[in-house]
């Protein structure tokens, strides 16, 4: 929970509510932390005031049982608006942590095999970076050398290679197969991909051809 919100006749808020969900920290003033002599007033509504000086702005507000909120300090005359500052950042907390539900952060996860990989466990690595990259995730897919493995890197990039084959119509290469001590090494991205067709006929679909 953040800090309560100090609402009706406070005075200068800092936004000390720092909602720990949005982790946001901005600073406005409020009814008489308002410094400007006077002030452009909209309106509960939206309407438009005119341009008051503060103390009239400040008793419109309370005759309303609102608060008076300088939204744009850096004009002349500051504009202030006439609302419930309490019910106002409830208002923009709840926007944010909506807004950050349809965010998703691009993580880079890694796959590593050795160059003597069975073809069994290669099919599982295939797998494993196609589930990733299905979930959003960059990939970055390595081959792992040891001693004078070192010393044929086509074989890493061979099995790299493989790998591109097999999930080539959901990912792109951000960094092709390189030597990168004893790694070879690959990033793949998540490109939109279309679902197949389900099939018009009445026989069952056709399956995909079995792992050997």
């Amino acid at each position: 929970m953040g800090r309560a919100i100090v609402s009706k006749q406070s005075g200068y808020v800092a936004e000390e509510y720092a909602n720990e969900v949005t982790g946001i920290v901005r600073e406005l003033r409020i009814n008489e932390a308002i410094r400007a002599p006077e002030v452009l007033v909209i309106g509960a509504n939206g309407e438009k005031l005119g341009v008051l000086p503060v103390p009239r702005a400040l008793e419109i507000a309370r005759e309303q049982d609102s608060d008076l909120v300088e939204v744009a300090p850096n004009v002349r005359p500051p504009v202030c608006r006439i609302l419930d500052y309490g019910k106002f950042k409830y208002e923009q907390a709840r926007r944010e942590r909506e807004a950050r539900k349809h965010q998703r952060q691009v993580v880079t996860r890694q796959v590593r095999f050795r160059p003597k990989i069975t073809p069994h466990d290669m099919q599982l690595k295939a797998r494993v970076t196609e589930k990733l990259l299905r979930e959003g995730d960059k990939v970055k897919v390595s081959v792992m050398f040891r001693g004078r493995e070192v010393t044929y890197p086509e074989l890493g990039r061979n099995l790299l290679d493989q790998i591109y084959e097999k999930v080539r119509e959901i990912a792109a290469l951000e960094k092709p197969a390189s030597l990168e001590g004893r790694f070879m090494t690959m990033i793949l991205v998540p490109v939109a991909f279309k679902q197949p067709k389900p099939h018009s006929d009445d026989g069952p679909p056709v399956q995909a051809a079995a792992e050997q």
